[in-house]
């Protein structure tokens, strides 16, 4: 059996400036409080694409000055909530693959949690991406319904 000293389940949060982030922020963070472990909130930037003369680092200085402020924003919120631990990790490329990425490289990380969207078109790339790789996951998926209130969420946690 494992300590709690050896080990802190972490709960894998994707930041962006969608609704459901906030969905599944909420549940984390109440989660977490309740039971322990950290947040970490990933913000995935895109890598620019070549453009020369140095513009692709300025838009990427850009992207990540967007991404800091969005994980700030967030922490805020986690903050109003309580006593809840918090990382925030930056990475740049293509989402699934550095959300993938980050699940390999840090042990301690035991969930990830993403909202559905409430969009009639669907739940939302992230969640179709992930739910259709769930088997080849090492980690358990929790999707939070994008509907759900902050109540909702607080009562089931």
């Amino acid at each position: 059996m494992v300590s709690e000293v050896e080990y802190k389940r972490k709960f894998l949060v994707i930041i962006d400036e969608t609704e459901e982030c906030d969905r599944a922020l909420t549940f984390a963070a109440y989660r977490t409080r309740r039971t322990g472990g950290t947040v970490v909130l990933l913000s995935v930037i895109p890598t620019p694409e070549f453009i020369g003369m140095g513009v692709e680092e300025v838009l990427r200085a850009e992207a990540v000055e967007e991404a800091e402020r969005n994980l700030d924003m967030r922490l805020a919120r986690i903050r109003e909530i309580g006593d809840v631990r918090a990382e925030s990790v930056i990475r740049e490329g293509n989402g699934p693959e550095q959300i993938e990425e980050v699940i390999a490289h840090d042990a301690d990380i035991a969930i990830l949690v993403l909202a559905a969207s409430k969009s009639t078109e669907g739940p939302g790339p992230l969640v179709n991406h992930f739910a259709a790789r769930a088997h080849a996951l090492p980690i358990p998926l929790t999707i939070v319904p994008g509907r759900m209130s902050d109540e909702e969420i607080i009562a089931i946690c």
